[in-house]
């Protein structure tokens, strides 16, 4: 039970993250979490430097999709962007969400990764269903009320993962 909540890699922020590590995994394509994993939550702008390594993973020929919980309209103005998938109000961890991004890449789940900034919506959603898990920290501290209270189970299942040597 405790490794649905065991990311399979981890880092800082994607500009830590490597194409070629990902194909060398097989993988041709990712889920995309929104609010502070590829934009500040709340926010309309994303830096440029995030623009810029969404477009070189398009360019190496990665399929995309956002996955949010968040509404319709805010999500479709950031996939816009990128000629990008996305399905909004995902209710992640549900499988439905994940399952319905899967589908529009028309790949595999073991093809595909999932990006997010927390353990129990994106990390738990896409283990649930054997998708290779990538936590990055929140590109921000401003956070939806909601997310604030799961921070702190957050980080009590961190410092349980840890005791249990599930995760470094």
């Amino acid at each position: 039970m405790y490794s649905l909540l065991c990311p399979n890699l981890i880092y800082n922020s994607l500009h830590d993250l490597e194409y070629n590590h990902l194909k060398s995994r097989g993988i041709k394509g990712i889920i995309f979490d929104l609010d502070n994993t590829i934009i500040p939550w709340d926010s309309q702008e994303m830096s440029p430097e995030i623009i810029a390594w969404l477009n070189t993973l398009l360019a190496e020929g990665f399929k995309i999709c956002f996955l949010s919980n968040n509404m319709g309209k805010r999500v479709k103005s950031i996939a816009t962007i990128f000629n990008a998938p996305f399905v909004s109000r995902a209710y992640k961890p549900a499988k439905k969400g994940f399952r319905q991004a899967i589908a529009t890449m028309e790949l595999s789940p073991n093809q595909v990764a999932v990006i997010g900034d927390q353990l129990f919506t994106d990390i738990l959603g896409g283990n649930r269903l054997g998708l290779v898990t990538i936590w990055v920290k929140p590109l921000s501290a401003k956070e939806f009320i909601g997310t604030k209270i799961t921070r702190r189970l957050e980080k009590l299942a961190v410092g349980l993962l840890k005791t249990k040597g599930l995760l470094k």
